[in-house]
């Protein structure tokens, strides 16, 4: 049995992600549109898992490349802010884009079987995996390339490639990350599966993904830092 403390800390860390989530949405529409148009879905993914802090990540890093930012920074001739803050935080947010397309790709993936059940290796869990990727992979890749190929004014095969190289690792390394935590949870925490429909599950998915985002943020910085993925 799932200790009662537990349900109502899953439902009390996804009601904190939803209603964070929402305020960066707000937030967005009240005239603080990223820079950079996919910016403005990842943000409010990433909050959804993150939360609270995840929030204030948005308002200290996120807030820094938005269009009035940039077009203030035009006018006076300096550099965009985004540019100026710490490499940290660059790599923060290159990992974060990263995680905003396996995030989606990864709900959508958990629903589909949820609809459509299917197992591998007689594992649920195992199948889910494998749907996970595979659309973690293509969101990722989609994400990646529009910010690539803008950027760099690349051609659509170009910016295709220029996608893939960025994303591959980045993704591997995240998705590593929440598998492995999603295994303790099956197999060492409950010893069971967990439902999709129940909250104890998404909220493991919370954790998973901010496992995921320790897993990749190394990976992230040798990329930017190689030039292989762009600073953002």
């Amino acid at each position: 049995m799932t200790p009662g403390w537990l349900e109502w800390l899953a439902i009390l860390a996804l009601a904190s992600g939803a209603c964070s989530a929402l305020v960066v949405i707000f937030d967005l529409l009240a005239g603080h549109r990223q820079h950079m148009w996919i910016m403005n879905l990842v943000w409010p993914i990433t909050v959804l898992y993150s939360g609270p802090l995840g929030l204030l990540a948005y308002y200290r890093i996120g807030r820094l490349s938005t269009h009035r930012a940039m077009h203030h920074a035009q006018q006076h001739g300096e550099p965009p802010p985004g540019k100026r803050k710490p490499f940290w935080q660059t790599v923060a947010v290159a990992t974060t884009h990263c995680g905003g397309g396996c995030t989606l790709g990864d709900v959508v993936a958990e629903w589909m079987l949820f609809c459509f059940p299917l197992t591998l290796l007689g594992q649920r869990m195992f199948a889910a995996w494998l749907a996970d990727f595979i659309l973690a992979y293509l969101f990722g890749i989609a994400f990646q390339y529009f910010t690539i190929k803008p950027m760099k004014q690349l051609t659509p095969g170009q910016g295709l490639i220029a996608a893939i190289q960025a994303d591959t690792l980045s993704l591997a390394a995240w998705q590593l990350g929440m598998y492995g935590w999603m295994a303790i949870a099956r197999f060492l925490i409950f010893g069971r599966e967990l439902p999709v429909s129940q909250p104890l599950f998404w909220f493991m998915m919370q954790i998973a993904m901010l496992a995921g985002f320790a897993t990749a943020y190394p990976v992230n910085w040798w990329l930017v830092r190689s030039g292989i993925k762009e600073a953002m």
